[in-house]
């Protein structure tokens, strides 16, 4: 194995890259245990992946084309099957089965998402699952199944190459990402106070100016001037609207 050839070979610089990105991570994942790979750069998004030409990536290139496998039509997919769903939850490579998620560090959240009819839901049997925490509070999936129909264990699959698979999948899905994007949704360089942070906090959590001066134990007018200040940072048009851009940059994370 060469890991800097195979970075190289799915790393995305323009939109030409990505369909010759796009085969050459199926063909690894082919070399590694004959998985064959599903990709959603945001499980959030209706949209589903394509080429510089507008070919859909799943089926042109993953070949995601039988009756019961076009995962990619399905727009309510990411709120309906619990592979997306973990996502949400893991930001580390897991493997799942009708069984179970398995990781390599225990995640209770995960052992709250139901299973039932597991392969009707996920459009697989088993999987390695590679979740994708991009900046802006994108997140995206890629999925490692096994092209054996009967397989129903990747127990020693997972074991020998959820961290490879991890470290592609983010290199080839966060340049196709890049190569996208058209337009900044967010103003670069933002710098917030830590004041305005703590504000934002309790604003996030349902409080209102007066409550929050209470608890930071500042006047009701300084808790306004730096909500509204890091609105203007923002470029923001409401409260809500600052709580949500503040929250997409990562200043207002809480530990699980």
């Amino acid at each position: 194995m060469n890991l800097s050839a195979d970075l190289a070979a799915v790393s995305v610089r323009s939109l030409a890259d990505i369909r010759p990105a796009a085969e050459a991570l199926r063909d690894i994942a082919w070399r590694h245990g004959q998985m064959r790979v599903a990709v959603c750069d945001n499980i959030a998004s209706k949209h589903t992946m394509l080429d510089a030409e507008g070919n859909v990536l799943a089926a042109d290139v993953f070949g995601w084309t039988g009756e019961t496998e076009r995962w990619w039509a399905d727009p309510a997919l990411a709120l309906s099957s619990p592979v997306p769903r973990a996502c949400r939850y893991e930001s580390e490579p897991f493997w799942v089965s009708a069984t179970g998620f398995r990781t390599r560090q225990a995640n209770p959240y995960l052992d709250q998402i139901s299973l039932d009819n597991f392969e009707k839901r996920a459009f697989t049997r088993v999987a390695i699952v590679v979740p994708l925490h991009l900046p802006f509070g994108q997140v995206g999936a890629v999925s490692f199944n096994s092209s054996d129909k009967a397989c129903d264990d990747l127990s020693a699959e997972y074991d020998a190459c959820a961290d490879l698979f991890g470290i592609l999948s983010h290199r080839f899905v966060a340049g196709y990402v890049k190569a996208h994007r058209t337009r900044h949704m967010l103003p670069g360089d933002c710098q917030l106070t830590r004041r305005e942070v703590e504000c934002l906090r309790w604003a996030s959590f349902g409080k209102t100016d007066r409550e929050i001066s209470l608890i930071l134990a500042r006047s009701h007018a300084t808790v306004r001037f730096h909500i509204q200040n890091a609105g203007e940072k923002l470029d923001a048009v409401n409260r809500s609207q600052t709580i949500f851009k503040a929250a997409q940059l990562g200043y207002l994370a809480t530990a699980a």
